[in-house]
């Protein structure tokens, strides 16, 4: 018996008017927008750099022979379109690779250092082609710095226009189990991300069946031409533990991984477990799949340092009179110490105290005994909404997380990070179940992911995951981005208690 196609009832955020222009314009255009925003950064950056390094006349610098005007304009012209080159090689104008969260900030990184590497090997092969030290540097930094802010810009307003239709493609995902509707839903979640995800297909569900929110299953597997072209699909995402045999995943490949029209994607399969990055590495010409160890070592680590220190040293200078008051407020409020120490789990299991403010009365537990509701409601999500125990000032101190200020000892000392995974107690461990001990690989910190996605409002296992995407997709990028993410969340209070 045959099933007809049905057309699926996607949310009212996705169901805008398509767009006059077709994607492949938007994405020209884009393209064009692209390039005119990196020549200009560019070129502010260049002439920025020579206005500081011989205009200012700065007594860090020695003036030489090689500040005319004439000769930095004839270089500027020669190195514009050669950074331009650089930055299409490494892919920075493909759209496959634009829009992809901080990955495109760090090949932006990786370009400027080779169009550096470049300008400083051109100086030792030509003798007579000589440049200012400090301006090459500060060209580099100016570089980095302005061709990420207009590109963040152009990010900005091509993820207000994907509200509009724009730059969005329609997505069919091949799986209604468990890992396709975990796909979905992070899908919908990330509006921004550009998939308007359409239905599924699959082969035990009936088709016409609703199974996720509004979404349905479109068709069968023998149904797949048919959704695609009923729905203008462009992007073909299989659950690939909802395909049962290799036989018909290598088909589904064969017959649209050479289409240009259509990307065609395979989650892992392994989405919910494994928290590092996946390394294919061929061994007697066969290709065979290891696992990152997620462990911080080398440059990976020091960059994190670097970031936790820079950081956490002025900021403790700056806010040393904040904690004086606070601690003043605290004694003042209720009797008892103004520093709690909470046993928590580190790196490799190692326990250590975490510091923060004092927020509940001394004789919490006594207090928390006359609620046995709000007993189990602790013990299955480690957090009270309206906790009896919190103090006045505490109150205060949660809703503008203050209350972890004292933390910044403990990225001092060393035992924590500015941005990482929540810190646990050791009853919590068990709560991770297979995941126990890639949390233990890196650093708990101050903030994280899920501070900036919803905090104390998200559920134990929506906690649990996100602290195992930043494990498996750890960057000083992301750090940054979470970092930059957090001042805007703290200042509204958003889900603190």
């Amino acid at each position: 018996m045959k099933h007809s196609l049905v057309k699926s009832h996607t949310p009212t955020k996705y169901l805008r008017k398509s767009p006059s222009l077709s994607r492949d314009v938007q994405w020209r255009i884009f393209t064009i927008i692209l390039i005119l925003s990196d020549l200009l950064m560019l070129s502010i950056a260049f002439r920025l750099a020579y206005f500081i390094r011989f205009e200012m006349s700065l007594p860090i610098f020695n003036l030489d022979g090689y500040s005319s005007v004439g000769f930095y304009q004839k270089v500027i012209m020669i190195l514009m379109p050669l950074w331009l080159l650089v930055f299409a090689v490494e892919g920075l104008y493909d759209r496959k690779k634009l829009l992809t969260g901080m990955q495109e900030y760090s090949m932006l990184f990786n370009s400027t250092m080779f169009g550096m590497f470049l300008i400083i090997a051109a100086s030792f092969t030509e003798p007579n082609f000589r440049l200012a030290r400090g301006w090459l540097f500060m060209s580099w930094a100016f570089v980095f710095l302005f061709t990420s802010l207009g590109r963040f810009i152009i990010r900005r307003v091509v993820f207000q226009l994907r509200k509009h239709g724009y730059f969005v493609s329609n997505a069919v995902i091949v799986g209604a189990n468990n890992e396709g509707l975990s796909l979905a839903n992070q899908f919908l979640q990330q509006r921004h991300a550009g998939l308007r995800v359409r239905g599924f297909i699959d082969k035990k569900v009936a088709v016409g069946k609703t199974v996720f929110q509004n979404l349905k299953v479109l068709g069968n597997l023998e149904q797949i031409d048919q959704v695609i072209q009923a729905y203008e699909v462009d992007e073909l995402i299989l659950a690939s533990s909802a395909i049962s045999t290799r036989d018909k995943l290598l088909e589904i490949f064969q017959r649209y991984g050479l289409d240009d029209s259509i990307n065609v994607r395979l989650s892992s399969g392994l989405y919910e477990t494994l928290t590092t990055g996946l390394v294919v590495q061929e061994i007697a010409y066969v290709p065979m799949v290891s696992v990152n160890p997620v462990r911080l070592t080398g440059v990976e680590s020091f960059l994190k340092a670097l970031l936790d220190y820079c950081v956490i040293i002025p900021a403790m200078v700056l806010l040393s009179p904040l904690f004086l008051l606070l601690v003043v407020a605290i004694k003042l409020d209720s009797p008892g110490p103004a520093i709690y120490r909470r046993r928590v789990m580190g790196v490799n299991g190692e326990e250590f105290d975490a510091f923060k403010f004092r927020t509940m009365y001394v004789n919490g537990d006594e207090i928390l005994a006359q609620y046995p509701e709000l007993q189990k409601e602790l013990a299955e999500n480690h957090k009270l909404k309206n906790d009896p125990r919190i103090t006045r000032v505490g109150r205060f101190l949660r809703k503008t997380s203050l209350d972890e200020l004292p933390q910044l000892f403990n990225v001092l000392r060393g035992e924590m990070s500015l941005v990482g995974p929540r810190i646990i107690s050791p009853e919590e461990i068990d709560k991770y179940h297979k995941w126990n001990m890639n949390l233990l690989t890196v650093k708990p910190g101050l903030s994280g992911l899920w501070q900036v996605s919803g905090r104390s409002d998200l559920s134990y296992q929506e906690r649990v995951n996100l602290d195992m995407y930043y494990i498996r997709n750890w960057s000083i990028w992301l750090d940054l981005q979470i970092l930059f993410q957090t001042i805007p969340v703290v200042i509204k209070g958003t889900g603190a208690y």
